[in-house]
Order: C-alpha cells, then structure tokens, then sequence
C-alpha cells in the first residue's frame, strides 16, 4: 500500500516539477539579460514554445499522459508514431515482417526492378519447423525453355459468346479511390505490356483504368458504374459501361477476404470531386457500400442475375467473387447452377488473409475462410456437383511468388490474383498507412503531392518485369517437377510438414472429391459422407 501511495505521489511532483523548472529558466534567463546581456532574451525564441507545450499539456483533458507528465509524455506519441518505421528497418528480421515478410517483399522489387533474384547460402527457413511447404521434384525434368512462359486458361462457358484467355497471374481488385490515380494507371499499363488482366475493383471503371490494359470490371455491392440514383442496380447504365472494349469479364463481388459479410469502405478523404463522379454518389463523404445486394437475395437469385449480367454485355464471360464462410452457402449456390442450369463462367475465391485497404479488425482477423482451405472446399464441392468442369476458378490471397502460384493450382485454382505483390511492384514498402492518405509512396493516398513521387512510366514497367519474372519461374518450377502443363499440377505434388517428424501431402490434407458424388448421395466416399451429408441436408 506504501508503494502505491508512493507512485502515485509522483504525478502532482511531475506537474510541479514541470512549473518550478520553467520559472527557474525564465528567471535565470531575464536575470542573465539584465546583468550580462539583453541578447539573451533569444533564447525565448527556443525556450518559450516548449514552456508553452507544457502548460498546454496540464490545462488539455485529451491526454492524461501528457496531462500528468508534461512535455515527457509526449516521448510516448513520438515513439508510437514512428514504431512501424522502426519495426519494419531495425527489429524485424527477413522472415518475420507482417503481413509480408522482407524476403517475400525484396522478392517483389527485385523482379520487378530486374535485380538479382537469386539468395546466397541456402535458405533461411527452417524446413524442420510446423508449416514447411516443398514442391516434388521430378530426377526427369523438362527443357522448360521449351515451355510455354505466358499460360492461360480460357474463362467462358457453354453460354458465354465472348471467351477470354486470362493469364495465369493477374491484378486482384483495386479501386481507384483506394490506390492513386497514378497506382492504377501503371498497373494497367504494366498490364497491357505483360498481357495479362487488371481487376478494377468495387470503385467503378475509371479513365486510369483505361490504359490499354485488360479489364475485369468488378461489380459490387454499390454497383458503381451501374447505379441507379436511389443506389439500386441500373441495367442501361451497365449496358453502357460494359460496352467498353477494354472490359474482358465482369466479376459480381459478393464478399472478399479482409472484411467479409461488410461492405467497401472509402473514407470521405479520399472521395474527391472526380471519384465520386466515377461512383456516382456526394464527394467529401464516406462511401459505405452495403453489406448486401439489392438486385437479388438468394441462390437462384443470384444465378438469374448472373445471367442478366451475362446477356446485357454481349456475352462476355460473368462470374462472381467470394470469400467462403458458411459451406451450406455455397452448397446452395451449386444447387441453384443445377436447378437454373445457369452456370458462372468463373468463381474468384478470397481469403480471409487478403486485404489492401481499409478494414475494421474484428472482421480482418476473424471473419473468413483462409485461401487454402476456401479454395479447396470450394473445388471439391463444384467436383461434388459436377461442375467444375464448366467453371473456372481463380485463387487470392497472398498470392505473391511461383509457388504461391505452385500451391494454388494445386489445390484446383485455374488462375490467381495478386493485389499487395501488384502494389509493392509499384512501390508499396508496407508502410501501413492505406487507410490514412498519407502513403509515403503515392500508392494508396489521393494526395496529389505524395502522387507525384510515383513515376508512371517506371511504374508500369516494374509491373510488367515482376508478372514476367514470376511466371517465368513457375514455368521453372514445372519443368523442374516434370510437369509440361499447368492443369497437371495436382495435390500429391505439395507437402507440408504438419507436425515436428509428421510430413503429409495435400491430397491427405485436403482429400479430392470423386465428380458427381453430391448428385448420388451414395457415392459419397465415407470420409466425406458425414458432414456431406448434413451440408446437403440442410441445403435441402
């Protein structure tokens, strides 16, 4: 009780402390001009202002750190302010960062500069530890110089008119509003030298978008570029804007992965005059999207609008984007493509580790289905039914090297997304200010003095080296696993140490499917059957 009382007294002997220093320097300050010299009285210019921080540290009521410790306690402030900085350049080491390592972001700007990718002395990661990935490789591997270095997948199904070859690699879903007019105009012309395609994201088709590159006009929940005046979904306004040359596929966002179950989120600092013409909606205020959609509100619903979406552009192929959280969902949704017999041309699954911008925390770190184990449920399902074979599917998530790539066909991705990896490309440091304006690097900030520090030219070029680089050496890890096409890539080519001295396969760890076995309950192989059996009931 003694200590505690002690400590306590400390803070009025703070206070004081504080008024008694301050009188001394000013006494000995007008002491000094009067009896050696008035040029002493400079010294206010330096002393005065900190004097006047600390009384206006006791009089605030904001802070009680500063309130109790005047001047000291803004030691705290300044510290947390440049904590990340200083975290990121002096504490963390190559494999620790978050959310991405140093060695995952120098990968990014290496390729993406053109430096020297390659690591001396071995690798860093303990390959004993819980977690470890590797890929088989083959005693017999192919002439990968033979090998095709830009693969694609055909994306457009048996009622698509206007089929699209995506590129393996693409840019994930950035608005700009989000990201910087510069950002998005060298990610699309980055895009257009690599050709391969840039996701608009939720925040409309913009003229930076319209570079040259390959679009997939994203549609969300706010229906931008499509929206009515009371927020509902406009078909002429889509019609017109889907119109558009540039625009390859339409991705219907249902939810992604660093906030699931809510909508976008821009902040009234970032909605200009221009954005907010772009989006149709009050510049200078924040735009919310809502969580759900108007234009429909169940499993054939959707389906319908899918194809109103599919035949108001002409037949270009339409698909919809998901982060995976309630499997009986998703379970419907299959059951409504059998009983519709409407089919998307593809399906965009996200994880819940995905995330550029903005996102309250409770929904980025506990709401949704990781990408490994959302993306192979979601195949295995679409197997289940019978349909995969109809629908191509395209990963995200973290998606940032060859085998990130590696490991997401294997688990049945046709095609991936990378956002953060684009954005690093273009410069990002990871510097953690997105949601502020204030990105040091002009990447995710609408302020036009910090745009300027980002080089469009340079940029886009960086863009287009680190898509080539990458899927050069995917090409490189297939070849070197014997592997000459890129549907080959199944689960038993990846391990994972799941324990110390326990090493499964993916297909142990994520066991495929049998085709069709969801439209024949009977043929539900056991290891599946009880929980199958429970999701198809209650799909019921």
């Amino acid at each position: 009780m003694e200590l505690k009382t002690n400590s306590l007294m400390t803070i009025p002997n703070m206070r004081l402390k504080f008024y008694i220093g301050s009188i001394l320097i000013i006494g000995l300050l007008v002491a000094l001009a009067k009896f050696y010299s008035l040029y002493v009285l400079w010294a206010f210019v330096f002393v005065g202002p900190i004097i006047l921080m600390g009384i206006y540290d006791v009089l605030q009521n904001k802070h009680a750190i500063r309130k109790n410790y005047p001047l000291l306690g803004r030691l705290r402030y300044t510290l947390e302010t440049f904590r990340p900085a200083i975290q990121q350049y002096f504490v963390e080491d190559d494999l620790n960062g978050k959310p991405f390592s140093r060695r995952k972001r120098s990968l990014v700007y290496q390729r993406a500069k053109q430096e020297n990718e390659t690591v001396p002395f071995g690798t860093q990661i303990d390959i004993y530890d819980e977690g470890y990935e590797w890929m088989v490789h083959s005693a017999y591997p192919l002439d990968a110089s033979k090998m095709d270095r830009s693969p694609r997948v055909r994306v457009g199904g048996k009622d698509c008119k206007q089929p699209y070859e995506l590129s393996l690699y693409n840019i994930s879903a950035m608005s700009y509003g989000s990201l910087s007019a510069n950002a998005v105009t060298a990610m699309n012309k980055g895009a257009k030298k690599g050709k391969f395609a840039h996701n608009t994201g939720e925040g409309g088709v913009s003229p930076y978008h319209q570079q040259g590159g390959d679009l997939i006009w994203q549609l969300g929940t706010g229906y931008f570029g499509a929206r009515a005046a009371d927020g509902n979904f406009d078909p002429q306004k889509y019609k017109k804007t889907v119109a558009q040359e540039c625009i390859k596929m339409i991705e219907l966002k249902l939810s992604q992965g660093a906030k699931p179950g809510k909508g976008g989120i821009l902040p009234a600092i970032k909605n200009t005059v221009e954005i907010a013409g772009i989006r149709g909606v009050k510049p200078h205020e924040p735009v919310l999207s809502p969580s759900y959609h108007k234009a429909f509100n169940s499993p054939e619903g959707l389906m319908h609008f899918v194809q109103e979406l599919r035949d108001l552009s002409g037949g270009k192929p339409v698909g919809f984007k998901l982060c995976i959280g309630s499997e009986k969902e998703f379970y419907d949704m299959c059951k409504a493509m059998i009983k519709t017999n409407i089919c998307p041309d593809f399906i965009t699954i996200d994880g819940g580790e995905g995330g550029t911008g903005a996102a309250p925390v409770e929904f980025s770190d506990s709401l949704g289905m990781p990408m490994k184990d959302g993306l192979s449920f979601a195949v295995d399902t679409l197997r289940g039914f019978n349909l995969k074979k109809d629908i191509v599917v395209i990963a995200a998530g973290r998606i940032t090297s060859a085998f990130d790539l590696v490991k997401a066909l294997a688990l049945g991705a046709d095609a991936c997304y990378s956002a953060r990896a684009m954005m690093m490309a273009v410069g990002c440091i990871q510097a953690l200010e997105c949601h502020t304006n204030q990105c040091p690097t002009g990447v995710a900030t609408q302020d036009k003095k910090l745009m300027k520090g980002l080089d469009v030219e340079d940029k886009s070029d960086r863009v287009y080296h680190f898509h080539k680089k990458t899927l050069y050496a995917f090409v490189d890890m297939m070849a070197a696993a014997g592997i000459d096409h890129p549907s080959k890539i199944k689960r038993k080519h990846i391990f994972e140490r799941t324990t110390i001295g326990m090493v499964r396969r993916y297909d142990q760890l994520y066991p495929n499917i049998p085709i069709g076995c969801c439209l024949n309950t009977d043929e539900i192989p056991e290891v599946f059957k009880k929980e199958m059996l429970m999701l198809l009931e209650d799909a019921e």
